[in-house]
């Protein structure tokens, strides 16, 4: 499991007879200096800006209990992170490599083999987008709050050397 701290935004009652509730969460970025945001420092900031870098807001089931400005130790697990890079980079990429070498069989034309990779890259990526559309996706991503986050307490993953 892959742990990182966030902070919960809001709560929401869910739908089912649970008593539990869905925490809209925020992770706390980290920095490794502290200047960012700052007029001084090596100009990471000036990029963040730029391309305006900001964090996502996601939800999560709150099974512990926690109350809004909390900050929670949320996971996912390992293979929902590398079944995620392995959708998201690998199958676009094959199926416009086999869209352009079936163009190449049939027609001698650069274009055209330009055209089919695009083609094939585009029915890659509308695949991935229909995939991650169903419930059975959503399931294995789900992230879990696990505790509240003590500050004094390291964050550690699963299968850490010490």
């Amino acid at each position: 499991m892959i742990e990182e701290r966030a902070v919960i935004l809001s709560l929401a009652p869910t739908q089912s007879s649970d008593t539990s509730t869905i925490a809209t969460l925020e992770i706390e970025r980290k920095t490794a200096c502290g200047l960012c945001g700052q007029t001084r420092g090596c100009g990471n900031s000036i990029w963040g800006k730029l391309f305006a870098h900001r964090s996502a807001a996601f939800k999560a089931k709150n099974t512990i209990d926690a109350t809004v400005g909390q900050s929670v130790v949320v996971s996912i697990s390992e293979q929902a992170l590398l079944w995620s890079a392995l959708l998201l980079y690998v199958l676009p990429l094959v199926t416009m490599l086999t869209a352009s070498i079936l163009m190449m069989q049939w027609h001698d034309s650069d274009g055209m083999t330009m055209l089919a990779a695009l083609a094939g890259l585009a029915l890659g990526l509308l695949w991935v987008k229909g995939f991650t559309a169903s419930n059975q996706y959503f399931l294995m991503q789900q992230p879990v709050i696990l505790r509240l986050a003590d500050d004094d307490r390291p964050i550690t993953f699963a299968n850490q050397i010490s």
